[in-house]
């Protein structure tokens, strides 16, 4: 029997990823939200989802046949992962791939494209010049050269953003509890306190889970030296997200970019969010819109390997 799937975010899916997954099923490839989703899960097998729609209670509810929950992504905080084995469905992503993960760039270079905008204020320069200004003066930024750039987290990410940060002259430090593998040049800090008291800039490049949740608190940011950017493509719970703007509106952090939000999952609107409403204003803040893995090279190749994945998935489970 082939099965039924639906691809609720098709737009720019990879087609080879669709002729792969042809071969074990029918694709259904539909935009939906997260309010229009519950109404076509009731005779679905399988569920592609990326980012924009969350599988939750709810839409488990409304999908009595589903055994798999397919996405193409590292972290599953978009899917509730213990009301699917509580259903014995399976959840196929990206998590703990790390060999194939180390081919995919590009978190790792959005966090150095954010980095470079704001030392260099690029956004806010660009934004005056669409006004008509030309305030060469207004908008002086900062070399990387001798800079000190902390790492907290020498995974995939983090080793490629360290070997750009030696490219650029820096003087790398990082800090792991238990890494896989190490990178020549970067100097290894004891303790998460070592790394963030010598940290002139500081990239965040840890998973989110029960062990980091709120991480970087607002005791440990405060270790940071005074005047330190701060650049986050990890996840909004790996720090307290308060305390970093109370940081930014004193002048106690220089400057944040961030890729992440605290309610970005949430199906409402950011508008009136707190780090937004000062970003309006503020040139000390670059905020986007979670697209540190969204490239559209990376997101084929991610498609691919998960449809690949999940093939293989089938053929052990109808084997057993």
């Amino acid at each position: 029997m082939r099965l039924r799937i639906l691809n609720a975010e098709p737009k720019d899916y990879s087609r080879q990823a669709f002729e792969i997954l042809s071969t074990v099923g029918k694709i259904k490839e539909t935009s939906l939200t997260q309010e229009s989703i519950i109404d076509e899960l009731e005779d679905i097998d399988a569920l592609i989802v990326r980012l924009g729609v969350h599988v939750t209670k709810k839409v488990l509810d409304s999908a009595p046949r589903l055994k798999y929950v397919i996405s193409a992504t590292t972290g599953t905080d978009h899917i509730d992962v213990q009301e699917c084995e509580a259903r014995s469905i399976r959840v196929i992503c990206l998590k703990n791939e790390q060999e194939f993960l180390r081919t995919i760039p590009s978190t790792s270079e959005h966090t150095w494209g954010l980095l470079l905008s704001l030392l260099r204020k690029t956004p806010f320069a660009f934004d005056s010049v669409r006004k008509g200004e030309w305030s060469r003066q207004e908008f002086r930024g900062n070399n990387l050269l001798g800079k000190t750039v902390g790492i907290l987290g020498l995974g995939r990410i983090g080793q490629h953003v360290a070997r750009y940060a030696l490219a650029f002259g820096c003087k790398v430090i990082a800090y792991d509890p238990s890494p896989l593998s190490w990178v020549e040049g970067v100097k290894r800090k004891s303790s998460v306190e070592k790394l963030l008291s010598s940290s002139e800039i500081l990239l965040i490049h840890i998973p989110f889970d029960d062990n980091t949740k709120q991480y970087l608190n607002q005791e440990k940011l405060t270790l940071l030296p005074h005047g330190a950017v701060v650049i986050n493509t990890s996840r909004s719970g790996v720090w307290d997200e308060v305390a970093v703007l109370d940081m930014l509106q004193s002048g106690r952090l220089g400057a944040v970019a961030t890729d992440v939000l605290s309610g970005e999952q949430d199906g409402i609107s950011l508008v009136n969010h707190p780090m937004i409403v000062y970003a309006k204003s503020a040139k000390n803040l670059l905020i986007t819109p979670h697209i540190g893995g969204a490239t559209l090279e990376s997101m084929h190749m991610t498609e691919e390997f998960i449809a690949e994945k999940f093939v293989k998935v089938l053929e052990g489970d109808l084997r057993s």
